[in-house]
């Protein structure tokens, strides 16, 4: 009788545990979804919450819905799912790498992807200025700029996992490689910059390197919608295995865990997933680091529960990012990049500092 009291009170306290998670998950959700309608409702034109709903659910006038179909809610989804997909990328990288500093800003991928833009632009010509007498830089090839950021942040990506696989690196390793690689780009992009002529192609490039949410369009927002929630998709099915390797790698090998295929899938979709997000959207720092620490310390370390709360924290943050740089100086907008390594930096200090004072 004993037995069975005490096999029914931890049967209520883990079905107490599985609800609390899934609590948080659906604030965090709630907390995105409301974030997405003051987003479009922000900006230099005043749209109130209900035409905004109104104009959402397809009864809006046609002004209204011409700003937030072709301008605002564009932007509004992309800021959700390449905020989704750099939380959960390095959510997988710390994880897999058993590290709390990886993530795709440490691991090189992303100053990868910021010297193929610097390629594009210089080198190729993929950068001008608009004829309108202000001097507004445009990026006069989009495409180029995509497909070479794109391309050498896979390259990155390639060279770690061959370096990895070749050498047999330790996770410490990987991450040191990570940023080996990572200085090596960025030398690269500074000698491009300093022997370029032109300096519109320079001023170009700076301008990519800002962020910026909105330069994807509905094609790209598509193919970065289906690239992420698949890349989701492939996490959660292989989040028993996380969950073993979060106890080591040796726990991990007795349970059945092919620990070294299942870390190199994971940074592999992982880089994948920031690739395209950065050669989209320019260099994001900061969402993919702040992010998963921040939802680790309210969800815990369950991947069950942490992959889809660092999704809807990472989409939180940078709508939240958004909008503030869109708004603080309106009608003028603010580099996405800047507000989030403004706002990410002194938070992931307080968040060391506590982690530290826990000890």
């Amino acid at each position: 009788m004993v037995r069975e009291d005490a096999i029914t009170a931890k049967s209520a306290s883990y079905h107490k545990y599985i609800v609390k998670k899934k609590l948080i998950i659906l604030l965090l959700v709630v907390a995105a979804v409301l974030m997405a309608f003051l987003s479009i409702n922000a900006g230099a034109i005043s749209i109130s919450l209900r035409d905004v709903v109104a104009t959402v659910l397809g009864s809006g006038d046609d002004r209204t819905l011409a700003v937030v179909k072709n301008i605002r809610l564009p932007r509004v989804i992309t800021g959700m799912l390449a905020g989704a997909g750099l939380s959960v990328a390095g959510c997988i990288m710390q994880n897999n790498l058993r590290n709390p500093l990886a993530s795709p800003m440490t691991l090189g991928i992303a100053n990868a992807a910021a010297f193929g833009a610097n390629v594009a632009i210089i080198v190729f010509g993929a950068g001008s200025i608009l004829s309108t007498g202000l001097g507004e830089v445009q990026i006069s090839n989009p495409y180029l700029v995509t497909i070479l950021a794109f391309f050498f942040a896979i390259l990155s990506t390639v060279l770690i996992i061959a370096l990895a696989r070749l050498k047999s690196f330790s996770p410490e390793s990987i991450v040191l490689a990570g940023v080996a690689l990572s200085s090596l780009f960025s030398a690269g992009t500074m000698m491009i910059q300093y022997f370029a002529a032109d300096t519109v192609r320079v001023a170009a490039v700076i301008f990519w390197t800002f962020g910026d949410l909105g330069r994807a369009s509905w094609r790209e927002i598509w193919l970065l919608a289906a690239l992420t929630l698949v890349s989701l998709g492939y996490f959660f099915l292989h989040r028993w295995d996380y969950n073993a390797l979060d106890s080591g790698e040796e726990t991990a090998k007795s349970l059945g865990v092919k620990v070294e295929k299942v870390r190199l899938g994971g940074m592999f979709v992982s880089s994948l997933i920031t690739a395209v997000s950065v050669s989209f959207l320019g260099v994001i720092g900061f969402i993919g680091l702040v992010a998963p620490h921040m939802t680790r310390r309210i969800i815990g370390t369950d991947l069950r529960y942490l992959i889809p709360a660092s999704a809807a924290m990472g989409g939180l943050l940078l709508l939240s990012a958004d909008t503030i740089s869109r708004v603080i100086i309106s009608p003028q907008t603010l580099p996405i990049g800047a507000v989030t390594s403004f706002l990410g930096a002194p938070l992931f200090l307080y968040l060391l500092i506590r982690g530290y004072e826990r000890k």
